[in-house]
């Protein structure tokens, strides 16, 4: 009987669990499109590389989507057999809620084994592909933005540039560059121009030709002129990782071997997505009690509260460490051990230990 009871409750659990996950994916879907479509309107990525974008940042948000799911999964499924009255009869059979942690946990361990290869190799790996993406995205955004009869501005408006048209060999022609730095302001006329690659810079040039160079000040009289046969512009080179992103993409190992407060918050995170799965597993029993018919969603909202709690401390622990108010051998284990501690306290309540309480303070 034993067995049937485990199985029938993990196919609910795992049913469920299929069910808001794909719930929560197509929320999250539908806000990466919505994202990728706005940077796309804005010149910023290629359109081709918006549905890239979003199957590799889907990896990156499952490490915290799974845990989640996973969670308000078993809340459903113990409310579901509070409301029907099955668990009733499990307790009448002397199957009580602690005997059910047992499949639980079973089944969060092989989901947070999953997590676990997720967050530290997969997650990491899906980072550094969506910014390849991403700057090789910009780069052909930049190299498409110098079209013929149009004016672009890049640097915040310091560069503004146009083109008459394109001849028979793809190059510019007509060319007029404004550049500004600071109160001095340079104008370029050119006949034709075309865009080369540094390589071995890593720097994009606007090479002109046969044209004249205008430099000075608006307003004053020193003005300098220069005719050229051959004149090179570097363009603005898309804007780098930030230490954030480059921390999110480096290796787990690599953190391991560091001693940098913000390499050891990054590792404490990667390590939180498993160990609160199996947190959240332990204290959903506790959570998922309800009375008899009383709904199976009767105490979702309560979860849901619980887990933002959960999640909000571990994003003020991991600040706490990259600040330095914190110190890293600490790290994130103070968070999941209060949790722990609730969830256990909770257990130990309903499985008796209230009754117990009480009984010693009246003898006292």
């Amino acid at each position: 009987m034993s067995g049937i009871i485990d199985r029938y409750l993990l196919r609910e659990i795992f049913r469920s669990f299929i069910g808001v996950t794909a719930v929560l994916m197509l929320i999250l879907l539908g806000d990466q499109f919505a994202r990728g479509l706005a940077r796309a309107a804005a010149d910023r990525i290629p359109r081709e590389a918006v549905f890239k974008l979003m199957g590799l940042t889907t990896i990156e948000y499952l490490s915290l989507l799974v845990p989640a799911a996973f969670f308000f999964a078993v809340m459903l499924t113990l409310g579901r057999l509070y409301r029907d009255s099955e668990m009733s009869a499990l307790n009448a059979c002397g199957v009580g809620a602690g005997r059910l942690l047992r499949p639980l946990l079973w089944a969060g361990l092989v989901v947070a084994a999953g997590l676990a290869m997720l967050s530290f190799d997969t997650a990491p790996w899906a980072a550094r592909m969506a910014d390849e993406i991403r700057d090789e995205g910009r780069r052909q955004v930049q190299l498409a933005a110098l079209e013929p009869g149009r004016f672009r501005s890049a640097s915040a408006g310091r560069l503004v540039f146009y083109a008459r048209a394109r001849n028979e060999e793809g190059q510019l022609t007509g060319i007029f560059i404004q550049q500004r730095d600071g109160q001095n302001v340079e104008v370029v006329t050119a006949a034709r121009a075309e865009q080369q690659i540094a390589l071995d810079q890593d720097q994009n040039y606007l090479v002109l030709y046969d044209g004249i160079r205008y430099t000075g000040r608006p307003g004053t009289p020193e003005f300098r002129s220069a005719r050229f046969v051959e004149h090179g512009i570097p363009l603005p080179v898309p804007e780098r990782s930030s230490k954030a992103q480059q921390r999110r993409q480096a290796s787990t190992l690599a953190l391991l071997g560091s001693d940098e407060a913000d390499d050891i918050a990054e590792l404490h995170w990667r390590l939180g997505a498993p160990l609160s799965l199996l947190i959240l597993t332990l204290l959903a029993v506790p959570l998922g009690r309800s009375a008899p018919r009383s709904g199976r969603y009767g105490r979702l909202g309560f979860a849901i509260l619980v887990f933002v709690l959960y999640s909000n401390m571990l994003g003020v622990g991991r600040s706490m460490i990259e600040e330095g108010f914190a110190p890293p051998w600490l790290g994130l284990w103070w968070v999941h051990g209060a949790v722990l501690g609730f969830g256990l306290l909770m257990l130990y309540l309903q499985g008796g230990g209230a009754w117990r309480l009480r009984r010693r303070w009246r003898r006292a």
